[in-house]
């Protein structure tokens, strides 16, 4: 069973920069696809960013903003993200699919406000 840590949330003015984490229990590098999810208060939990063998995939709501990285000699996905806006404030988790199942991390919260 494949455990998730996510970290590096926190308060951010607008405009500015985070780099959140994602730790893996395991060699991520047998992963085809993993993502970024977000959960704002009230909303449903809305994809941010994926990477798979065939590349990227980010919401319009994030594109030119973020970034999404794989790490395989740190076990660790990573999500970049620059030029936050207020709307950008949520819970952010991180997501494996493996063998028929969702795995999930326990989420970092994202303020964005002056």
């Amino acid at each position: 069973q494949v455990q998730l840590v996510e970290s590096g949330g926190g308060l951010v003015q607008p405009g500015g920069s985070l780099r959140l984490s994602c730790a893996a229990s395991e060699s991520i590098s047998t992963f085809d696809v993993m993502s970024w999810y977000r959960q704002a208060s009230g909303k449903h939990r809305e994809l941010v960013a994926r990477i798979t063998t065939g590349g990227t995939h980010y919401a319009t709501s994030v594109k030119g903003r973020f970034t999404i990285i794989r790490d395989n000699a740190e076990n660790t996905l990573y999500l970049q993200m620059d030029s936050l806006k207020p709307d950008d404030t949520a819970v952010y988790y991180c997501q494996i699919p493996r063998a028929g199942l969702d795995y999930w991390g326990q989420g970092t919260q994202v303020t964005v406000s002056s």
